[in-house]
């Protein structure tokens, strides 16, 4: 417990010189207590009044009991990930104030009837019996979670009014009753907390100008389903394994009004296949696994790769090997992608750094894995996927798919009967492509080498031109492929180098860092493979001190740079207790590894 309150209490001192509009409030108990429910309230109160939110969760893989928080970041300022301070703690168990009761920067609330044992009052406690008041005001005690909102926002200086607002949306369908019940535990719990504080407000958070308001609140699964929908995606399946589930969940529930077919496999095995299977008769398709489920979709790849069919596979990591830590997150996946499926056949990898980019990124994947007839791979992770990100708001009505790579009508007219070559030897290593039922002409496909024609072949001429071919097709994927982003310019002594979900706490990290002088500047990667082409780090001095900082254990994107780029990162910072990083955290890190 010490060493957990230490590490929070040091990072909050890196953050000591934020303005009052950065706040962070906490909530933790035992699994089942509804910590996510008041963030999720806290969340969409203040995205909607203008400010940019970020929740992120750490839960223990159980059902009841347990150690778990929701961590929820309200700022007046654009960010990418969590705090390194906690300011407001709201304790559902005695467990979660012993843990961070010498961590907390301004207040703690805490249920009064529910600690055993000495409780000794201090500056910032704020004690209201949450349970009770639930019971009273809305007969349920799960409504003590209503309760910590209404108090929460007393602390924060913000009119009730909008909690009330959002409690009558989100219950309404329940009936009344609920509604009033909860709308009287928030009230009753705003009340006491502001009598009980004095009336007093560490920080006003009500200014509604702060900033636009129409953004919106997204989980980063919510917003890769947004984008296979925009993207005119026609078929969906796998097999429940977190912290992909929820990208099933959502388009599962949208199916009928997108004209979209769902299907919950069996296994990963029948998933993988059952979107190559959608894919090859001529749907956009997608798959979506967690690692394990990931290391039993290889050899369906590997047919995707050898039959052409164009594949979207999201990834959501967590930690390995075997089940690991699986609530919890790690970019330990990325070589696995790369490598994983038997043979040598061109695939992409795109690795989205926020819930905006996750949008963006599978639409591009839905594109590239149709023009290329390839699979895509989008890595997600816990962190990004669970998480809630502010993001401006987006067209993601479906679009016109464009057919890319297929055979067009004119020429199609003019082939004899029973003359398409599915795998036609062309420059660009693309062959022209139909669907299955096409009139006159017949597809074949199968496992096996095979001709132009498709038929199986054991030459070593045509199998050598067939590798060749296929691989061809990196060329021109690499210049499909997005430089990295640079920050603040190319004239830096030492960057962070980067990829995926790490990007919003490094920029953090190094924003604190040449807030202190430090010569630093911050290289992320979101499009990873192939690599984007014109040269890696095209312009930055050779002498600059390039610090490699990843989820895992072993430096994989370091590895890759060298081993692909021949480049050489001379530090790494590497983080892999299945807990994201933290910017005050990150930016000692970097500190030393500068040193």
């Amino acid at each position: 417990m010490k060493g957990m309150e230490k590490a929070i209490s040091e990072t909050s001192k890196v953050d000591s010189a934020r303005k009052t509009c950065d706040i962070t409030v906490r909530v933790g108990g035992e699994a089942g207590q509804g910590m996510q429910s008041v963030g999720a309230l806290l969340g969409k109160l203040f995205v909607r009044r203008g400010y940019w939110v970020f929740s992120h969760h750490d839960v223990m893989s159980r059902i009841r009991g347990g150690h778990n928080y929701s961590q929820t970041r309200i700022s007046s300022r654009p960010f990418g990930g969590p705090a390194s301070k906690v300011d407001i703690l709201v304790c559902l168990d005695r467990n979660t104030f012993d843990l961070y009761r010498g961590a907390v920067g301004e207040a703690i609330i805490y249920d009064e009837n529910t600690f055993e044992g000495p409780l000794i009052p201090d500056k910032g406690h704020i004690p209201l019996p949450l349970e009770k008041i639930a019971k009273e005001k809305g007969g349920d005690v799960r409504m003590a979670n209503s309760v910590a909102a209404g108090a929460v926002l007393a602390l924060l200086g913000t009119p009730l009014d909008p909690l009330l607002e959002l409690l009558g949306e989100l219950f309404g369908a329940k009936g009344e009753s609920v509604v009033r019940g909860n709308r009287n535990c928030a009230e009753a719990g705003f009340t006491l907390a502001r009598e009980r504080n004095r009336g007093e407000a560490f920080c006003r958070l009500d200014d509604a100008s702060v900033g636009r308001p129409g953004r919106m609140l997204l989980t980063g699964s919510e917003a890769m389903a947004m984008g296979a929908l925009a993207a005119g995606i026609g078929f969906y399946s796998a097999y429940p394994m977190s912290p992909a589930t929820p990208i099933l969940e959502f388009l599962a529930t949208r199916k009928r009004d997108f004209g979209l077919v769902v299907e919950q496999a069996e296994d990963e095995i029948s998933a993988v296949n059952m979107a190559i299977g959608a894919s090859f008769a001529g749907a956009r398709a997608m798959t979506g696994t967690s690692g394990g489920g990931l290391a039993l979709m290889v050899e369906g790849i590997s047919l995707a790769g050898m039959t052409e069919t164009p594949l979207v596979l999201v990834d959501c990591q967590r930690p390995a090997p075997a089940t690991g830590l699986p609530t919890r997150t790690e970019q330990g996946d990325l070589l696995f992608a790369l490598h994983g499926a038997h043979g040598e056949f061109p695939k992409a990898i795109l690795a989205p750094a926020t819930a905006e980019e996750a949008f963006h990124l599978v639409r591009k994947a839905f594109d590239l894995a149709e023009k290329y007839q390839t699979t895509v791979f989008v890595l997600g992770d816990q962190f990004l996927n669970d998480a809630s990100w502010t993001v401006e708001t987006f067209d993601w009505r479906p679009a016109p798919a464009k057919r890319r790579g297929m055979l067009p009508p004119a020429v199609l007219d003019k082939l004899p009967a029973y003359g398409y070559r599915r795998y036609e030897i062309t420059d660009s290593g693309v062959s022209p492509r139909i669907f299955p039922g096409t009139p006159n002409q017949v597809l074949y496909a199968d496992s096996d080498e095979h001709t132009e024609e498709g038929h199986i072949t054991e030459s070593a001429e045509v199998r050598t031109r067939m590798v060749e071919k296929r691989l061809r097709k990196m060329a021109d994927l690499r210049r499909e492929m997005s430089p990295p982003v640079i920050f603040p310019d190319r004239d830096r002594r030492m960057y962070a180098v980067g990829w995926g979900s790490t990007r919003g706490a490094i920029a953090e990290a190094v924003e604190l860092l040449r807030g202190e002088g430090v010569d630093i500047g911050h290289i992320h990667f979101s499009e990873i493979w192939p690599l984007p082409e014109g040269g890696v780090l095209s312009g930055i001095d050779k002498s600059a001190k390039l610090v490699s900082v990843e989820n895992n254990a072993t430096g994989q994107f370091a590895e890759l740079l060298r081993m692909s780029a021949g480049i050489e990162t001379e530090a790494r910072v590497l983080k892999f207790d299945g807990r994201p990083f933290i910017p005050g955290e990150l930016a000692g890190e970097l500190k030393n590894a500068g040193r």
